[in-house]
């Protein structure tokens, strides 16, 4: 099954407002195993950077104005998303934004039938707990010592760990290994035969006369047995 993982960096929080994407990053993966197929691309958002975004993910006005506008590779883009299902963490926010854009350029929205959110999945598996990515990642070992600002083919490569995390780890891993050694089995494996086996006969289990007399002499033994009462 191919899936996509995508995260996306923007101007701000609403695209209602007029907040823009400014970067997606996009990550193939075929039965959860990624391909090594990626798209990522930076955006000129026709507007200026607010200081509190520039903090989050480093891309200010100077550095996205030679950037090419969404709508100029809205259409690669589009044929590397396919008709998969998109993986996303919080995934509203992100096909918010995605929506917004391919609107703008007149382009048919993503069907948010296809979002798959990692936040819904992690709420489920563990409520109450932290739900950031990094806290996630904490969580499952996923080593992200080189995350110092938030950026979108780095959430993305993030976000494909822990997605095959949350969706059962590394049994994927060992159900393959399973096919893979039956397809490697010989086949023609030596027939060895097999004796048959008769009955053994019953063992005698009932108490001989002597066994009798001696439990008879030892209950009598006993003084104020409940069972003589």
């Amino acid at each position: 099954m191919r899936e996509i993982v995508f995260d996306t960096e923007t101007t701000g929080l609403d695209p209602q407002s007029g907040d823009r994407l400014v970067e997606i990053g996009c990550i193939e993966m075929v039965n959860r195993v990624p391909t090594g197929a990626v798209f990522h691309a930076y955006f000129n958002p026709e507007r200026s950077m607010p200081a509190e975004a520039e903090a989050v993910h480093g891309l200010s006005s100077a550095f996205l104005a030679d950037k090419p506008r969404f709508a100029e590779r809205a259409d690669e883009l589009l044929d590397f998303l396919g008709d998969a299902p998109l993986v996303a963490h919080n995934a509203g926010f992100d096909f918010g934004f995605l929506n917004a854009e391919l609107a703008i350029c007149q382009r048919t929205p993503v069907d948010r039938a296809r979002m798959v959110d990692t936040v819904a999945i992690a709420r489920r598996k563990h409520p109450g707990a932290k739900l950031s990515l990094d806290a996630l990642c904490s969580r499952y070992g996923i080593d992200r010592s080189h995350r110092v600002r938030h950026g979108a083919l780095l959430d993305a490569e993030l976000l494909a760990q822990l997605y095959v995390e949350l969706m059962g780890g590394r049994q994927i891993g060992l159900e393959l290994a399973a096919e893979v050694a039956v397809i490697q089995a010989p086949s023609a494996a030596p027939v060895v035969p097999v004796r048959p086996r008769g009955m053994r006969p019953a063992r005698p289990h009932a108490p001989s006369a002597e066994e009798l007399a001696r439990h008879a002499a030892f209950v009598e033994a006993i003084s104020g047995a409940i069972w003589l009462r």
